[in-house]
């Protein structure tokens, strides 16, 4: 029996079968317009949105640990469109140089593209300004505040109650 090659998400990770979503085309064609590329030889804008992208479904705390992940499975990026893991350096210094305008427009472009898949409460009226995206560091300027919230609260044990 020959193997069956309608099926072409079959042994593919799931990051994979994500990726595959973003138009190709589109997404190099987005990548002129907004000249995200221009001042970058080795971190070009794919890889820069794999990464992120890999180091948000795998979790990961820091551009290190992002990094070392993609390394440990060097053998299996080409699932992802690389052909090896970014370096740390690079990675790091594109996410503060790199201007946020080419993601934000990325972003529009794909919701704007499966909106007829997304739920009608979430794109009714959706403008980017109206997005509000929190990081860590964020979190860590209000960690005074969150000492009470949670389910084992610091000091006392016990929760606030509004």
């Amino acid at each position: 029996m020959g193997k069956n090659t309608e099926i072409k998400l079959v042994c593919q990770p799931i990051l994979s079968q994500l990726l595959q979503l973003v138009d190709k085309h589109s997404f190099k064609d987005l990548v002129k317009q907004k000249k995200s590329d221009y001042y970058y030889k080795a971190f070009k804008s794919w890889p820069h949105f794999v990464t992120m992208m890999f180091g948000i479904f795998s979790r990961c705390d820091s551009m290190a640990e992002t990094c070392e992940g993609l390394r440990a499975m060097s053998g299996k990026l080409n699932h992802l469109g690389l052909d090896r893991p970014p370096a740390k350096s690079s990675a790091g210094d594109g996410l503060r140089n790199r201007g946020n305008e080419f993601f934000e427009a990325l972003y529009c472009q794909l919701t704007a593209h499966y909106s007829a898949f997304l739920s009608d409460s979430r794109t009714n009226g959706l403008t980017i300004k109206e997005l509000s995206i929190v990081d860590s560091t964020t979190i860590r300027l209000f960690s005074d505040i969150f000492k009470g919230v949670g389910r084992n609260p610091k000091n006392d044990g016990k929760r606030r109650v509004a």
